[in-house]
């Protein structure tokens, strides 16, 4: 069962249990008056509800919508515009010249875990209330240069060793926003 469903069961519940004590079939008064419910309740529930919010974008695989690459007509940078839904992008081996990532009240994810990058590189993202989920592959050095306001940028790559290795530049201008960047 999903947490969405489990959710919307527990507030039918909890109105069929509000509409008994209204009509007098119950009498749950005495609930409210204790000291746990005062801000331990209010709290876990809200908690709840983000966490419930939150995990159904990341985790629903209808939430994005695969497109292809928009690779422009030089064979060379992207550039991805999202408004106001999901789109993911995945290279499957496709060279990798760059990219511009636009999103707004959306969400981008982009996965170059197998992109065949030859030399340093840069991705433009610009949020405005929706953020980019960024997976890079472990061979690469990224760079991360960001501006951000009420947003920000989570880099979780692990260093590569090799002091060759090509780099990505990350440059995020986030305004409630975020970039989530991963190997």
């Amino acid at each position: 069962m999903k947490p969405r469903t489990i959710i919307g069961i527990l507030l039918i519940v909890a109105g069929v249990w509000k509409l008994a004590n209204i009509w007098g079939v119950i009498e749950n008064d005495w609930l409210w008056r204790q000291p746990w419910t005062a801000y331990i309740a209010p709290a876990a529930l809200i908690y709840l509800g983000i966490l419930v919010i939150v995990n159904s974008y990341r985790r629903d695989p209808d939430q994005w919508l695969q497109r292809p690459l928009p690779i422009g007509e030089d064979g060379k940078r992207i550039c991805c515009s999202v408004h106001y839904g999901g789109d993911e992008y995945i290279y499957r081996g496709e060279p990798f010249h760059g990219a511009r990532l636009d999103t707004f009240c959306g969400g981008i994810r982009m996965d170059l875990r197998h992109a065949t990058i030859t030399e340093d590189e840069e991705i433009e993202i610009h949020t405005f209330c929706g953020g980019v989920e960024l997976f890079v592959p472990q061979t690469v050095n990224i760079v991360v240069k960001s501006r951000s306001f009420i947003g920000g940028v989570s880099n979780h790559v692990l260093k590569s060793v090799e002091k060759n290795a090509q780099t990505l530049h990350v440059i995020a201008d986030n305004f409630i926003g975020g970039v989530d960047i991963k190997n």
